[in-house]
């Protein structure tokens, strides 16, 4: 995706009514998956490595540690500005290599702020960035082999693009109001179609088009307060374990969906869309016990049942599901029926429920490129291996477990993630309970605004399900269901990413524009004794929605 800089500066003053015009950098999404023979064009002229050349030792020695070449020497680097990387990769001496960019500042040691997985004789795209903890003269940035093995890396086409967290924050509201919002005219007419001047019109959003939701427990059931609390809040849900294999047949041959049930009456009655998580995790420690000690047939069968029974049980009732959790982590299933496994659940899935979009949901993908499992491009491989297997892939699932959230890499991950055009869903999103509750609402704030102004981002799943003890590893309230840091910053943003009530009179025209958030609404007229009620949908799109209201 990439947008002009004339139509991006003409949006952005239109849709945020600047007084003065934005004259900062204007963020680049575009992005590449494929290997090219030559590379593209620096982003940004290059940004602050403009007429740079890095420098190309066999190896440079910065302090105590030896670093590989290439490697750029940066000067002056400030804490609290958010640094965008990106730049072309090509290697020889190996077929494929994971190559891993860096930062080393006075300091300070950025183990990973790129990766990309560069190929042999064409040019690999990898794109990220960084943020500084305090701010450094003298920095080295520097790309490795992840595996260690002598390999020669070129670069080409670097770009390193510095933008201040209010231009960052511009930059977000011109996405959220060009891609979230979209203008609405209104005309009242009566019988005749003729337009009346001075209708009082009342419009309120009742519903957001974009899911926000969070995951909940069993703890909700008979809870009416927390019941109340969740409506009042989100329109999505996923159930946190109930619906895994561990919970709906801990023994075999004993399948219980009592609890499952309960939750989904409670989804239904409220009008809740809901996600399907999952129907096997391949992780052997949240596989049921009896499951583990199978082998060969016994384990297919059993496969075979847990398949037939969740999908025939809840067909069409789940949007979602999350299939094989975790692949890039863990292979219990492909380690014990051969490496088709993952492929007959994927297949099986699509037969049983053939309107869910079946995902592929990891971790690690989002929150870090240090985990070399789940790296971006590790992810793109194993989905296009799937897909080219057959079966129907249709959504990225990226779980969004943060501890510090580096800005500039999250969102480099999902341009480049946005290439494959499908879904995308942060789908589990919190941030480590090993931070203080403020910093947890501070990290949670960044990370929900960097999802919600990215135009590829289709929902957002918080992993927040209330328990007498405690969350998973965050919570948005207390036990008595009043607001945490966390819980404070999540109703801040639902009141910001909603239309509040709009109040005007229509014009000599018999019409009244306004520009609101994506979703359904209900408008009220009135002219003189007469009033009418109607409702409309703003969904997606470039033109202005006219609707026409007749009194």
């Amino acid at each position: 995706m990439k947008f002009t800089s004339a139509s991006v500066v003409f949006l952005i003053l239109a849709a945020v009514s600047l007084v003065a015009p934005y004259d900062g950098p204007l963020y680049d999404f575009t992005a590449y998956t494929e290997c090219k023979g030559l590379p593209e064009k620096p982003f940004y002229n290059g940004g602050i490595l403009k007429n740079q050349v890095p420098e190309n030792l066999s190896s440079i020695t910065y302090s105590t540690t030896s670093f590989y070449t290439p490697a750029f020497v940066l000067y002056n680097l400030t804490q609290g500005t958010i640094y965008c990387f990106s730049t072309w990769v090509k290697i020889e001496g190996a077929n494929s290599a994971l190559i891993r960019a860096s930062l080393k500042t006075e300091n300070t040691m950025y183990n990973c702020i790129g990766t990309v997985l560069a190929k042999n004789g064409c040019w690999s795209f990898l794109k990220g960035g960084f943020l500084l903890d305090s701010s450094s003269n003298l920095s080295l940035l520097f790309f490795q082999n992840t595996d260690n093995t002598d390999i020669d890396i070129a670069i080409a086409s670097s770009s390193l693009q510095p933008f201040t967290d209010q231009q960052w924050r511009f930059n977000q509201q011109y996405i959220i109001n060009t891609e979230r919002k979209r203008a609405v005219t209104i005309h009242v007419a009566d019988g005749h179609g003729d337009r009346l001047q001075g209708a009082a019109l009342t419009i309120e959003q009742i519903s957001r088009d974009l899911p926000i939701g969070s995951a909940i427990a069993s703890t909700i059931l008979g809870n009416l307060p927390y019941q109340n609390w969740f409506v009042k809040r989100f329109n999505a849900a996923v159930f946190e374990n109930e619906l895994k294999w561990y919970a709906t047949e801990p023994e075999q041959g004993k399948i219980n969906y009592t609890i499952a049930d309960q939750m989904l009456e409670f989804v239904r009655a409220n009008q809740i869309i809901a996600r399907g998580h999952n129907i096997f995790w391949e992780d052997p420690k949240y596989t049921p016990a009896w499951v583990v000690n199978l082998t060969g047939c016994e384990l297919q069968s059993a496969v075979k049942s847990r398949i037939q029974s969740l999908m025939s049980k809840y067909k069409e009732e789940f949007i979602h599901w999350d299939v094989s959790n975790e692949m890039l982590h863990f292979d219990f299933y492909e380690h014990r029926l051969g490496p088709e496994a993952t492929l007959h659940f994927y297949k099986t899935a699509h037969q049983s429920d053939p309107l869910a979009t079946l995902f592929m949901n990891e971790f690690n993908v989002l929150e870090t490129c240090s985990d070399v499992n789940s790296t971006v491009d590790s992810y793109i491989l194993r989905l296009r291996e799937l897909q080219r297997g057959g079966i129907s892939m249709d959504g990225i699932g990226l779980e969004g477990h943060f501890t510090v959230p580096n800005l500039p890499l999250m969102r480099g991950i999902l341009d480049k993630l946005a290439t494959l055009e499908l879904p995308i869903w942060l789908t589990e999103v919190d941030i480590s309970s090993k931070l203080d509750m403020e910093t947890q609402a501070t990290y949670l704030e960044q990370v929900l605004r960097e999802g919600f102004s990215h135009p590829s981002v289709n929902g957002i799943m918080l992993w927040t399900a209330l328990h007498p003890k405690g969350c998973y590893q965050m919570c948005l309230t207390d036990n008595n269901l009043q607001n945490l840091p966390a819980g404070d910053v999540v109703d801040k943003l639902l009141k910001e990413w909603q239309t509040g009530e709009v109040n005007g009179q229509t014009d000599d025209h018999g019409s009244y524009s306004f520009y609101g958030f994506l979703g359904e609404y209900k408008v009220s007229a009135k002219y003189g004794n007469r009033t009418i009620n109607s409702t409309f949908s703003l969904c997606r799109g470039e033109e202005t929605k006219h609707v026409t209201v007749r009194l």
